[in-house]
Order: structure tokens, then sequence, then C-alpha cells
């Protein structure tokens, strides 16, 4: 799928929010400025979390609590594994503690993180280098991500 602006991309994270549950794993691969922390920006909306969703990557991990105002029925666990080389630094940052009560999104998470969960959404996200274009994929691993991605008219 084809993300043209911004704005896309955190509509593309709004849009999965419906279907997220307590438990859900997220991984977000691609490289920098690809709109990772855009497309967790759209999810804490959709989810309806308390304050501003910015890049952990300084503080590698924050929890957004929900947010009744806003509809909020989900804390969000957003976490930047960048600086980690080791599924033993994952383990530092005890994610599995709030796996189970929170949606988790991980940005370079990808061979780190995926024990977390049986199952997990990984997002892909390649930016075009010539614009702003992004292409988003959606790789279902296990539980039942592809039925709920099924469900879901994302357009």
């Amino acid at each position: 799928m084809f993300l043209k602006t911004p704005s896309d991309t955190q509509a593309l994270g709004a849009a999965l929010a419906p279907v997220l549950r307590a438990g859900d794993l997220i991984v977000l691969v691609g490289p920098l400025g690809a709109g990772k922390t855009q497309l967790a920006q759209g999810i804490g909306a959709g989810l309806g979390v308390r304050g501003a969703v910015t890049s952990p990557t300084f503080v590698i991990s924050r929890v957004h609590p929900p947010d009744p105002s806003r509809g909020g029925r989900l804390p969000l666990v957003h976490a930047d594994a960048y600086r980690l080389g080791t599924i033993a630094e994952v383990d530092d940052l005890d994610l599995d503690a709030d796996v189970e009560s929170a949606v988790t999104v991980v940005e370079w998470g990808a061979g780190l993180v995926e024990q977390l969960t049986s199952g997990y959404l990984e997002i892909r996200l390649d930016r075009d280098d010539d614009s702003d274009v992004r292409t988003a994929t959606l790789v279902p691993h296990g539980s039942d991500w592809a039925d709920r991605l099924a469900a879901l008219d994302l357009g």
C-alpha cells in the first residue's frame, strides 16, 4: 500500500487500532525516515492514548496510558530497539511485563522482540528516495493476525 504523505502513514496506524487488543505486538521495520514513528503516532491516536507519541530513541521505551476522555481503551508501549544489539538488552527493558496488558509497538525490533508473543504483526515501511512516498507491507506472523487484517478496509 502506498502512503503519499506523513498523514497517510498516521492514518494507517489509526485504521489498525480497531482490531488491536491487549497482548498485541507490532514490529516496525524500515530505514531511517521511513515513517515508523508516524505510524506509531497513528496507532496511539487510534487507541486514544494520553499525551503525544514521540520517538523513544533516547529513552528507549515509553508507556502511554489510555485517555478515557479520548475514548482510550488500551495502553500503548512504544519502544525503539535501534540502540539495542542483543536479546539480553531487550530483556532488560522488561517489555514482557507490559505486553499482556498493552499494545506494544517496537521500532527497529526485528530479530530482537518476536519471542515476546506467539504471534505478531510486522509492518515493513520503505521510502522512495526521490519523494516522500512510502510503501507499507503488513506481514502477519501467527495468532489470528491474518483474519484481523482481512476484516479491515485499509484502502
